[in-house]
């Protein structure tokens, strides 16, 4: 029998039952469609295991605590984006409830009492909120994300009290928001910003192969304004210059240039605005294996990895491979990291630090023995970090050993002092 420590999220749709007797068939799996589109990626992106779904229900497990409430706190301001542009019979308004502690595994599906609290403080949870246990709350980097008490329940089957927290509403802390302006009056019904401030979604703003649709709009609102710009430019200019040519005939060589040179500049304007938001073909295909359901992964990184082994400069060939290695969730990305780093990749570097804040152990604990053998300077403030708190799962067991991310900080900093 196998048993593992995680932490279980259940949601739900408030009120999709009520819902559903007054929709077609078709509404329903519209509805549903959109939910599970816009909570499916956002499990994902946190590092979440979907176990199953019973209609407009989630199951998911996440190896940490603090990832684990996160995603319910990415969910609920996504949802807000969602509700604010819909009509108020298309709302999806969701429950988001959180337990942790030693589950079973069988045939993928996961079983036992910390299964049964979840879904029991998913019946006392209030929509819109991110609500959990204290040992949620006792397990997760509180210096993450706050938590406020909503009190101590008896809950159905389950022995003894059960203390339940909530995340607190914004603006505790704002990640891509600003507060409303004073005199902006504020309701329940229509906030001026998201609940709970962004501070999640903000989080993916610096991952690359996010699904977009999981980031804040103001990329693409202001990619559109830029676009339209350019055009705009481009359209004036060509105008004008006809304009020149009717009028003025000895001014045609001039014109001519002048609608050329101005084209060609919104061209560029418009092509590099493109490159920016589409990044090339290799980076493409790499988001494509991280958007990739499981059925389809195997074929998506196959198409990646013959686009990488085309690319001729060894070091970007490197962190191409730890970047599909990464969307692949696989561990190996750390060396080819360390092998794309070595051979002067900047932006390997940059990758390295941050892994040294992933969610797993045994990725914290490769990228600090790695920086610190590299001895990279950039990483010491984020290595201090961890060689004083540690993380979630210090402690679990790899490969028969024990795996501890704030040891490997604190060899990696006594490395980059020598």
């Amino acid at each position: 029998m196998k048993t593992a420590n995680l932490a279980i999220v259940f949601t739900d749709i408030k009120g999709f039952t009520e819902r559903t007797g007054g929709q077609t068939l078709e509404e329903n799996q519209r509805s549903l469609a959109t939910h599970n589109a816009l909570l499916a990626p956002l499990f994902k992106a946190f590092g979440g295991r979907v176990v199953k779904m019973i209609g407009d229900a989630f199951l998911v497990t996440f190896e940490s605590p603090t990832s684990a409430v996160l995603a319910g706190v990415a969910i609920q301001d996504k949802l807000w984006q969602h509700n604010r542009g819909v009509p108020e019979g298309q709302r999806l308004d969701v429950r988001v409830a959180i337990n942790v502690g030693e589950v079973r595994i069988e045939d993928g599906d996961v079983f036992g009492e910390p299964v049964n609290i979840a879904a029991r403080v998913e019946g006392i949870a209030e929509a819109g909120e991110v609500t959990f246990t204290e040992a949620v709350h006792l397990a997760m980097n509180r210096a993450e994300v706050p938590a406020e008490v909503v009190g101590e329940f008896e809950l159905k089957g389950i022995r003894g009290k059960v203390k339940v927290y909530k995340v607190p509403r914004a603006p505790w802390r704002l990640e891509a928001s600003e507060a409303a302006p004073a005199d902006v009056v504020t309701s329940a019904a229509d906030p001026v910003q998201p609940p709970f401030g962004n501070i999640a979604l903000a989080k993916l703003k610096d991952d690359p192969y996010a699904p977009s649709s999981l980031l804040a709009p103001e990329l693409t609102q202001k990619a559109g304004e830029l676009a339209t710009q350019a055009a705009s430019f481009a359209s004036s200019a060509a105008s004008k210059a006809v304009t020149m040519m009717t009028s003025n005939r000895a001014a045609l060589g001039w014109s001519k240039a002048q609608l050329g040179g101005s084209i060609g500049v919104a061209l560029v304007l418009v092509l590099g605005l493109w490159l920016l938001l589409r990044g090339n073909a290799i980076e493409r295909a790499i988001r494509d294996v991280a958007n990739a359901s499981s059925e389809q992964r195997s074929a998506a990184e196959k198409t990646a990895r013959g686009l990488i082994d085309k690319e001729k400069d060894a070091a970007k060939r490197q962190f191409y491979l730890g970047e599909l290695a990464v969307a692949s969730d696989d561990g190996s990305a750390v060396g080819y990291y360390r092998a794309a780093a070595k051979a002067g990749s900047s932006r390997a570097e940059d990758r390295l630090v941050k892994l040294l804040s992933h969610p797993k152990c045994s990725w914290r604990s490769a990228a600090a023995s790695t920086v610190g053998d590299l001895k990279l300077s950039s990483a010491k403030r984020t290595l201090e970090r961890l060689a004083e708190k540690g993380g979630d799962d210090d402690g679990e067991q790899v490969l028969f050993l024990g795996c501890n991310s704030k040891t490997a900080a604190q060899t990696a900093l006594r490395q980059l002092e020598r």
